[in-house]
């Protein structure tokens, strides 16, 4: 502990050099650096013995040569810079401004001929020193504001950090937590498994141990948080240590990773505490950004249902990507409100357009098209809610199918040039009204390909669950976590594949680039997770055991659920891409969907659940001719069939 004179020293050490006195003290201590630099240059030229003539040389000239030097600096800024922060940027404005200095003697030394001057070497030299002396005052006052400043500012119950990680990721990190202290972190030390790093310091940080020897030093250190500052870790390393710290009772936060980060500026107000995403066990993707940089820069944009957790999303990495114009169309105003501020906040030069509405008001739909005319259309609009669809499904086909329909007509009539459906595993022989939605949506494309449509290319993308998208079940996992259980699972077998929302908007990007007409594509996914064992891992990462401290009950499958999801249909032939992630789903014939989805739009909302789930079951179909053997809601497919004779 410091003592009170030590912390009054700070004190009056810090409103010495923030205060309204840090111009005149940078004044003065950079006239004492310049006139003691100039009297050394000299001393060293004649060996430490200065002729009488040259002192008395030095002594007229030197007040112009610091008054020069000060004028110079001042022009180039420096003596707007904060005092305490110095970086290389800063040395470079020091360079440039002496040796502008520097050079103005030099030629006046020329043009007099040195009459009344120090030798034009002792120029240089004062130079070198000037520089070296400038530098090492700003340094100086840098590390005091980092021995008493920011260390004062931690209060006593600050918390004792340990970084997990000493490489590039954590020497940042540490960085910015000394210079933020309202933060209340205090950094400690260090863990990491590179053994030429152990035993040596990373910004005065000692890197203690290995992960292997981490927990008596997090004891014995009293460490009460960790950060894990490790963005290319494996998900069965992250998993290690994050049990062994719940274990130990330690709050832990981790960056996000590098597919995350996607070249947002970097900073300690994106740590977040470990997510299941983290023990996914997928590698990050690999993108051609290039070829995805080459479509979207210069591009008109429309995003539908660009509040989503897969439309903004998408909006965030097209914004990057610098568009032309991005519209954003989104029936939700909240979600439009706060996917435009975030867009306007990150990305303010872009040109950006949030329009309120609905994909299924086909007159909205042709203003939206004929005013912004954009050329490339993500439609992520859809109704994705399993068990709400099934309790209507006339609503599902309208939004998903119709919605689509619409929209893809629109994005025709005026000319866009790609069109790309966000499609969902569920579309495989679907169980369930929403799959079926979206497999008839992925049919109207296929379609409206085959009719005269010019040189414009409709494609889809299917993928499976998104982890932590909203009204999946890691939201729902969580609040029932946080609420103290139970965590309900609906079947203890059931499994779905999952990615993270970067991941696969990224893969709908890279799809788009190398789509062609009617084309489909399948992401993929892995191995699917059972999500009994996600929701063990869930509470777990929670500090909890499961059964013990947060029970699970298994409430069992709801109507239209299937124990498993598959990505492709037996019937449909796949073929490998130019990407390793993305397959492309064969083109072959399909059913006609337009025609008798026409004929029943105008008595869809009069229809029962059940007669819209039957005319569903009869449209609903696959290349080889196959007709859908799980979708089902009263009875099985034939008697639908014959009900609907």
């Amino acid at each position: 502990m410091r003592l009170a004179g030590d912390n009054r020293f700070s004190e009056l050490l810090h409103d010495w050099i923030t205060g309204p006195l840090r111009a005149p003290l940078l004044v003065v201590s950079y006239s004492l650096i310049f006139c003691l630099s100039s009297l050394l240059a000299l001393l060293t030229r004649f060996d430490l013995n200065i002729p009488p003539e040259f002192l008395q040389r030095w002594a007229e000239s030197v007040l112009w040569v610091i008054a020069l030097k000060l004028a110079i600096l001042a022009f180039v800024g420096q003596f707007r810079s904060l005092l305490t922060f110095f970086s290389f940027p800063d040395a470079k404005m020091v360079f440039a401004g002496l040796g502008a200095a520097a050079i103005f003697q030099l030629v006046a030394w020329f043009i007099t001929g040195g009459e009344g001057m120090i030798p034009r070497g002792t120029i240089v030299v004062d130079f070198i020193l000037s520089f070296l002396g400038v530098c090492g005052l700003r340094i100086m006052m840098k590390t005091l504001r980092d021995r008493f400043f920011v260390k004062r500012a931690q209060s006593a119950q600050a918390k004792r950090v340990a970084i997990l990680g000493a490489g590039e990721a954590g020497a940042t990190l540490v960085r910015e937590i000394q210079c933020k202290p309202g933060l209340g972190l205090d950094v400690v030390c260090f863990f990491d498994d590179d053994s030429q790093k152990i035993g040596r310091t990373l910004h005065s940080i000692p890197v203690v141990c290995n992960f292997a020897e981490m927990l008596p030093a997090l004891s014995r250190l009293e460490i009460s948080k960790a950060i894990l500052a490790m963005p290319e870790a494996s998900p069965g390393l992250i998993s290690r240590i994050v049990s062994e710290l719940n274990s130990a009772g330690i709050d832990h936060d981790i960056l996000p990773s590098v597919s995350c980060i996607l070249g947002r500026k970097f900073s300690v107000e994106r740590l977040r505490h470990v997510a299941p995403e983290d023990l996914l066990g997928r590698a990050p993707v690999s993108l051609d950004e290039d070829s995805i940089n080459t479509m979207i820069h210069g591009a008109r944009v429309l995003v539908t249902g660009a509040g989503g957790s897969i439309g903004r999303e998408l909006c965030r990495q097209i914004a990057a990507r610098n568009p032309e114009l991005l519209v954003l169309m989104e029936r939700a105003e909240p979600a439009l409100f706060e996917v435009e501020q975030e867009i306007l906040r990150d990305y303010p030069a872009l040109a950006l357009e949030a329009v309120a509405g609905s994909v299924c008001n086909e007159h909205q739909l042709d203003t939206v098209f004929s005013t912004y005319s954009p050329t490339i259309v993500f439609h992520a609009a859809a109704h994705k809610h399993v068990p709400l669809m099934e309790r209507q499904p006339g609503e599902a086909v309208w939004n998903n199918t119709f919605g689509t329909l619409f929209c893809a007509r629109a994005a025709q009539k005026h000319g866009a040039q790609r069109f790309v459906l966000v499609s969902t595993d569920k579309a495989v022989d679907p169980s369930n009204a929403m799959g079926a939605s979206k497999r008839l949506a992925e049919l109207v494309l296929s379609e409206l390909q085959g009719k005269e449509c010019g040189h414009m290319v409709f494609c889809s993308v299917r993928f499976g669950n998104v982890l932590d998208s909203s009204g999946s079940v890691v939201p729902v996992f969580r609040r029932q976590i946080a609420a103290g259980g139970p965590v309900t699972v609906t079947h203890p077998d059931v499994e779905r594949y999952f990615m993270s929302i970067p991941e696969a908007v990224g893969l709908i990007l890279q799809s788009a680039t190398f789509a062609e007409p009617a084309d489909s594509f399948v992401l993929d996914m892995g191995f699917p997770i059972r999500i009994d064992d996600l929701a063990r891992q869930m509470i777990q990462l929670q500090g909890f055991e499961p059964d013990r401290d947060i029970h699970i009950v298994y409430t069992g499958l709801r109507p239209g659920e299937k124990l498993c999801e598959t990505p492709i249909h037996p019937a449909e032939r796949v073929a490998t891409s130019s990407h390793p992630k993305i397959r492309r789903i064969l083109q072959s014939a399909h059913p006609a969907v337009i025609e008798p989805l026409e004929a029943m739009r105008w008595r869809l909302h009069y229809m029962s659940s059940d007669e819209a789930m039957r005319w569903m079951a009869l449209l609903v179909g696959y290349p080889n001719g196959s007709q859908n053997s799980n979708f089902r809601s009263p009875g099985t497919l034939a008697s639908m069939g014959n009900k609907s004779a």
